[in-house]
């Protein structure tokens, strides 16, 4: 067991603990010894969560999942150590709950993390088009949006991650030599890597062109990461594997894109242009509140931020594209990674003519 210093006020736990995925509780019970060591092992409940399709999830309780204390441990997919960088994802844990945006971590350990339960219920397509709610969502974002540089170690210069991680994801793509996963799609064709390239860099530079703020970005707003807790009022968003500093319009963008879902992409659920000026509306008012400025929010501001976010968002089915091609030859989780590659292949073009001829005045 040691002790990670992430700052001189701040230690993070790591545990020399390895949790079998096939058979997690002799490691899970390990964990528990330090973490709650007035559980007796015997008494210790185990529930998956199947929502997630890149990691193992776990809550581990005594008593009532509903009512007692509960321990989240994460087991980390296979070979996702190529795409993220966990200590990037320990600091934004640390940031977050700091600010109030998320739960607490607990430790690391050899191949995951144990955090906080976030108590609530996770979003469906009901919920995500409820303005009560996807104001509070809207909310939430431009507040960590709003959270400073100088609160992340190692920030300086604060640059967007959009462009490296699709450089990485590119090569990782093209270099492994692993057989895409044939549980499902053995007939349906997959995306064209070197149409993909091409399309990348003639988005770079139409992007470039575009002035979008770099901010401090969760980078993976699906509704199953974001939890809404009715009786308080409050939405938070959980899982902050790829969070770091990007473009403003990326991180609104590929949320509305969330819209459509996973298991069964259906593009008609993409927002109305009345729910996203909405949104966008509330989600300026709180980002100006949370950066010091005067909240007020004109018509001309919001319908400048939707231009951009429609542009951005074709930018974020590439990079989901490219995350499932590299999920479909190493994962072992059971989903059909090659399908939704397909399927934001083909969004992306189904938007991009709209979508590229939009002009900011």
């Amino acid at each position: 067991m040691e002790i990670v210093k992430s700052n001189a006020s701040d230690a993070i736990l790591h545990l020399d603990v390895c949790v079998d995925k096939l058979s997690p509780r002799p490691g899970i019970t390990e964990l528990l010894k330090k973490l709650r060591p007035q559980w007796k092992p015997e008494d210790i409940q185990i529930k998956a969560f199947t929502e997630g399709i890149t990691n193992q999830l776990m809550g581990c309780y005594v008593g009532s999942l509903t009512e007692d204390p509960v321990v989240l441990v994460r087991v980390f997919g296979q070979m996702t150590e190529l795409f993220l960088d966990r200590e990037k994802e320990k600091e934004m844990f640390r940031v977050l709950h700091k600010y109030g945006c998320g739960p607490r971590l607990y430790c690391s350990f050899t191949n995951g993390i144990c955090y906080e339960f976030v108590r609530g219920v996770v979003l469906d397509d009901i919920l995500l088009k409820r303005p009560s709610v996807y104001r509070l969502i809207a909310a939430e974002m431009g507040k960590i949006h709003a959270i400073k540089d100088g609160e992340i170690e190692n920030s300086s210069p604060v640059t967007p991650v959009l462009w490296s991680r699709l450089s990485n994801f590119l090569i990782l793509a093209q270099s492994s030599d692993a057989p895409v996963q044939s549980r499902f799609s053995v007939h349906l064709e997959a995306p064209n890597i070197k149409i993909i390239i091409k399309e990348i860099e003639e988005l770079k530079s139409h992007l470039n062109h575009i002035d979008s703020p770099v901010v401090l970005c969760h980078n993976d707003l699906l509704t199953k990461n974001i939890i809404y807790n009715p009786e308080e009022g409050t939405v938070k968003f959980i899982d902050y594997e790829y969070a770091d500093f990007n473009y403003q319009a990326y991180d609104i963008g590929n949320h509305f894109n969330e819209f459509a879902g996973i298991n069964n992409v259906d593009t008609s659920l993409y927002p109305s242009c009345e729910l996203q000026f909405d949104w966008l509306t509330a989600y300026l008012e709180s980002f100006k509140r949370c950066s010091g400025m005067e909240s007020s929010v004109t018509k001309k501001e919001v319908k400048e931020l939707y231009i951009k976010v429609c542009k951005f968002s074709l930018v974020a089915h590439f990079f989901w594209c490219l995350w499932a091609l590299l999920q479909a030859k190493h994962s072992t989780i059971d989903f059909d990674f090659q399908r939704y590659a397909m399927a934001r292949f083909n969004y992306y073009f189904e938007k991009k003519q709209e979508f590229f001829g939009m002009t900011l005045q």
